[in-house]
């Protein structure tokens, strides 16, 4: 049960960044106002930060890579101060549960399985620390010839709204394990837990300097963090647009950079599926956070001999769906902000005038506030493979269905769109699951089943305009550090 704590949490505070193990103030003295989505009432402030604010932390990253002790610190060390940043994670789970629900609109539960999954990153990479080696390569005779990998140096890392805690620990953690100091810069939308982590991090004994948060807007404060010059790596969870934007900066330093960038993600439902099973989660893969997640299911490709009983069921499901006010725990919350409602509305109006059906609305709930930035879930049907709503990221609880013909359709249909982040299959038939899974162009192919509980080992990422890089699992580890071959020539 809500005790209360996710209508108060941070009630009037104006935040600081957190720059050399410091809470500071922005340069220019402005700030933020940060708004509930629940109702748009101002609850908390951030500074906005500008160059110079990332400036200041990337030197300290810098100072704290290359004269501090985390990059000499044994592995096994660093692994440790990480596990313990993971269990305080564990010990403010309700804190930061009721902060991140409240800062991003999202139902309570979601936080609570956010701070869950964060936790469990820490966990996972305090415990990879130690466990990536380099190799020993045959060569000529009189030779070895090993390899090492070793950390980049000062990351950038550029963090989206929609699930601040949970990207900050992927981030945060596969940096660390290697060896890296991070600058991260979180949305003006959701910047609280980022800000909340760094304070951690130090009560965990990661020293100072190793992570900074800075707050602002992405043009300002993103921009300069993502060019600057003393940055070696950049990682980035966002739109394609703002993806570009920052890898064309990165290559002005020739930089590398991780780049995940969202989806148009299918479902395929053959006619020997195991319907029942399948329906909650198909509802589940769109309404959560408001369908507001890269990896949302937005697509249910039907095999046509069971198409019309998929709809029934699918339209019973999304006509008792309800949003509502974060604390109130109901199927789904309130969008980020009012830009964001209004992008959902303009691609559900364009596929109403193109005369796509609407099969079911689900609503929002009668005490939830006039301010709130609400939109219930819509199901549409028999949409054309052509159009925006096929083909392009809602961003929002809108789920789209398709009739297919046969195995050759449904995968011209999976990978009609420019992305290929996430897949589901479902089927018995497993010759059928084999070969769907290889054809489908995705980063994540799930059979009879859609994610796996945040799938902290499993590496993420895409292909085409969904992105490229990992993140997650031990691929995450291997982005977030470099090959150094050494030869010894020794008679």
């Amino acid at each position: 049960m809500d005790n209360g704590l996710s209508r108060t949490v941070a009630e009037g505070r104006a935040f600081k960044q957190v720059i050399d193990g410091r809470m500071v103030d922005g340069a220019s003295g402005e700030r933020i106002d940060v708004a509930c989505p629940s109702d748009g009432r101002v609850f908390a402030s951030i500074p906005a930060s500008n160059a110079t604010d990332v400036d200041r932390a990337v030197r300290a990253a810098r100072r704290a890579f290359d004269e501090g002790p985390w990059g000499r610190m044994p592995a096994v060390e660093r692994g440790r101060r990480i596990t313990r940043l993971g269990r305080l994670v564990a010990d403010r789970a309700e804190e930061l549960a009721a902060l991140e629900s409240r800062d991003t609109g999202k139902p309570l539960r979601q936080g609570r399985a956010d701070v869950a999954a964060a936790m469990r990153y820490y966990e996972f990479y305090g415990g990879a620390a130690d466990k990536i080696h380099g190799d020993t390569i045959p060569f000529l005779e009189g030779y070895t010839a090993l390899t090492l990998r070793e950390p980049h140096g000062v990351v950038a890392g550029i963090v989206p709204w929609n699930y601040p805690l949970q990207i900050l620990a992927r981030v945060v953690g596969a940096a660390l394990a290697m060896g890296n100091t991070l600058v991260a810069k979180p949305a003006e939308d959701a910047s609280l837990t980022a800000i909340r982590i760094a304070e951690l991090a130090l009560e965990a004994g990661i020293p100072e300097g190793v992570v900074n948060v800075v707050t602002g807007y992405g043009r300002e404060a993103g921009a300069a963090l993502s060019a600057h010059p003393m940055v070696d790596y950049v990682t980035f969870t966002g739109s394609p647009v703002t993806g570009t934007a920052i890898q064309q900066a990165a290559a002005l330093n020739n930089r590398g950079v991780t780049m995940e960038l969202g989806g148009k993600s299918p479902q395929i439902l053959f006619a020997d599926a195991d319907i029942e099973a399948a329906l909650p989660v198909l509802v589940n893969a769109i309404i959560q956070n408001g369908g507001q997640t890269c990896s949302a299911g937005s697509r249910i490709l039907i095999e046509k001999p069971i198409y019309e009983k998929v709809v029934a069921a699918l339209a019973e499901r999304f006509s008792a769906l309800t949003a509502g006010p974060h604390d109130a725990d109901l199927d789904l919350g309130a969008l980020i902000n009012p830009a964001q409602k209004a992008r959902v509305e303009s691609y559900v109006r364009a596929a109403e005038e193109a005369d796509t059906p609407i099969l079911s609305r689900g609503r929002i709930h009668e005490d939830a506030p006039g301010t709130g930035f609400y939109y219930a879930p819509v199901l549409f049907g028999n949409v054309d493979p052509e159009s925006a709503l096929a083909t392009e990221e809602v961003f929002g609880p809108v789920l789209s269905l398709f009739p297919f013909e046969d195995e050759a359709g449904a995968i011209r249909l999976a990978n009609g769109t420019e992305y290929g982040l996430v897949a589901g299959v479902w089927t018995r038939d497993g010759a059928r699951q084999h070969r769907v899974a290889k054809r489908v162009r995705a980063g994540q192919v799930y059979v009879n089943g859609y994610g796996a509980g945040g799938g902290i080992e499993l590496p993420f990422g895409g292909f085409r305009k969904s992105g490229h890089g990992r993140e997650k699992g031990f691929e995450a580890l291997y982005d977030m550090s470099a090959t150094k071959t050494i030869v010894f020539n020794h008679g």
